[in-house]
């Protein structure tokens, strides 16, 4: 019995690796950060993925992958910007992570961002200091790019572009259009092209006009 129990205490000790990643969208490909993982030696299997915005944690992969964390794991991402982009809730996360859940964090590319065992009261401060400016810089810059998309369609709309699903044609405006391309050869199915529309809503306004 003490010989089992302290296998586990080994065992809790090393702990489980695990990885988080993050695309924005469904789109986005996430090998790159699939590919950082392996290195560091995480399996497969301990690997959560997202598909989704970073603006808050209400992601199914991660509250799947909070449900696995013990005591003693470590959490690997390859950037802050993939746990997150809202200021206020990485640094909540953050804390949640390591004074809750008990588990280690370890940002890839920010060595200073790695809260492992064996560091000092100076490492641990200037880790929080450092996790405080990159969460603000990853929040600074979703917000900016919210900003300049915002500027984007405020300018095409200004050029007179539309957005959003094309207004129903109709029957008066196919009537006249349709005339006018009949007359130049051209087929339903051309003309359906031409007018933004399916093929078979073309034949269904032709029909309409021969009614």
């Amino acid at each position: 019995c003490l010989l089992s129990r302290g296998l586990g205490d080994v065992y809790k000790r090393q702990g489980i690796n695990y990885g988080y990643i993050r695309v924005s969208a469904s789109d986005q490909n996430e090998s790159r950060q699939l590919y950082a993982m392996e290195k560091n030696g995480i399996k497969q299997k301990n690997i959560f993925v997202d598909k989704q915005s970073g603006k808050n944690f209400e992601r199914k992969q991660y509250k799947a992958l909070l449900r696995k964390l013990k005591e003693g794991d470590t959490l690997y991402v390859e950037s802050i910007s993939r746990f997150g982009r809202n200021y206020i809730e990485i640094t909540e996360q953050w804390r949640y992570l390591i004074r809750n859940k008990k588990v280690n964090i370890v940002v890839m590319d920010m060595p200073l961002l790695d809260t492992r065992p064996k560091k000092d009261l100076l490492g641990t401060f200037i880790g929080d200091l450092v996790l405080y400016i990159l969460s603000y810089v990853a929040e600074s810059e979703r917000k900016n790019i919210k900003r300049c998309q915002a500027e984007g369609i405020a300018r095409a709309k200004e050029r007179g572009v539309k957005f959003g699903r094309p207004q129903k044609m109709s029957l008066a405006e196919f009537e006249e259009r349709y005339y006018k391309y009949c007359s130049a050869g051209y087929t339903v199915k051309e003309m359906a092209k031409m007018f933004n529309m399916s093929v078979s809503s073309a034949y269904r306004y032709k029909s309409k006009l021969k009614d």
